[in-house]
């Protein structure tokens, strides 16, 4: 019940925010919402070697990342780098470098995940459809080394996606 609380006051927040600021489709650049490379860039360059420190800041919260949900198993925050006018991160608290590493013990925890996933986009207005996308290794353009899960929407969103 708490965390339902936290997911519904985070959301609430997130639209005052948003609506303080405007929407968040001018962050998007080009014409299908893709980057300039930065994040292949970040990819290329990051090392699959141990805790990313970002996320286990955010775990630990000595960063602050505005997270609208968590429970003993997860944690969902706004991505800092929003590539749709509504961008969240769900991630594990167990440390998973990635996807490709999931062992056999995770199962129950990657449907969480899916689930809270789920919760958090039918929560931040998502009704009419949303992306989860999880990248893995370099040419998945993974920039961060913990699991993680972008639940992005709010526009049309285009296909394919790479």
């Amino acid at each position: 019940m708490a965390a339902a609380i936290l997911l519904a006051a985070g959301l609430c927040g997130a639209r005052r925010a948003e609506a303080v600021a405007g929407p968040r489709r001018a962050q998007v650049r080009g014409a299908a919402g893709v980057t300039d490379g930065n994040e292949v860039a970040k990819a290329q360059k990051a090392a699959p070697r141990g805790a990313a420190p970002t996320v286990s800041w955010i775990l630990d919260r000595s960063l602050p990342a505005g997270v609208l949900y968590e429970d003993q198993q997860c944690l969902v925050f706004r991505d800092a780098a929003t590539q749709a006018p509504v961008h969240f991160l769900v991630i594990p608290e167990k440390p998973i470098p990635c996807i490709s590493q999931v062992e056999e013990e995770d199962r129950k925890l990657l449907g969480h995940l899916l689930l809270v996933a789920k919760k958090t986009a039918k929560a931040g207005g998502l009704g009419d459809g949303y992306r989860f996308v999880i990248n893995d290794g370099e040419l998945g353009a993974q920039s961060v080394y913990h699991l993680h899960i972008h639940i992005l929407g709010g526009r049309q969103l285009q296909w394919p996606p790479g």
